[in-house]
């Protein structure tokens, strides 16, 4: 995947050099299968841009899925790199937009999901493939090591729905002030309206391409 698009003439034209990658990830016990992460795979492809989108099937391991993110993200150039977090796919790509440059939209983020999760230590089974596993407090020393103490406005577009049932949406609010904000009215955790802003988190991406 070595590519790259600018505008010529009013147009987006394909040039040799790396490829502007968008990343979906997904969160906690979410997948790749996930709602909106199909939405957003079929709109890429749609537009053409099918070899542009990948959405790794993360670890339930923070540490690990940290590892297969800098993967992919490291034979790209991170300037060119937009990250589709949901929920604590939110929270990992925030971590990642801060220490390799790239760029991020943020879906319902968890904000310090340390703390949220710490609660649900125990058996879990991932909702999608029905992989289970022990939620450990390994896990919530993983996750607060990806801790950032800031982030950069200018490379995030939050989209939060006031209506989320999971999170509380002014955390994110708050967390990501400076940003671009998009606040869903009413909605809910998983934003079944999603596939109303599925240009906009496509019109972001390009905008970042270098």
């Amino acid at each position: 995947m070595r590519c790259c698009w600018h505008w010529r003439a009013g147009s987006l034209v394909e040039s040799p050099a790396d490829c502007r990658l968008l990343i979906y990830i997904h969160g906690f016990n979410s997948s790749a299968l996930s709602f909106k992460a199909g939405l957003l795979r079929d709109h890429m492809a749609r537009l053409g841009f099918a070899q542009h989108y990948a959405c790794p099937e993360l670890s339930h391991r923070p540490a690990q899925a940290m590892v297969q993110l800098e993967a992919l993200i490291a034979s790209q150039d991170p300037r060119g790199v937009t990250l589709v977090g949901s929920s604590l796919g939110g929270f990992y790509a925030t971590s990642l937009v801060e220490r390799l440059g790239a760029r991020a939209v943020l879906v319902n983020p968890a904000v310090r999901p340390y703390e949220l999760l710490a609660a649900y230590l125990g058996p879990q089974k991932n909702l999608y493939t029905g992989a289970s596993y022990e939620l450990t407090p390994q896990h919530i020393d993983e996750w607060r090591a990806l801790e950032v103490a800031s982030v950069t406005p200018s490379r995030y577009l939050l989209i939060t729905a006031s209506g989320d049932e999971v999170l509380d949406y002014r955390a994110g609010v708050e967390r990501y002030a400076g940003c671009e904000q998009i606040i869903v009215p009413g909605s809910d955790h998983g934003l079944g309206d999603f596939a109303g802003y599925l240009d906009r988190v496509v019109s972001f991406w390009q905008a970042g391409r270098v």
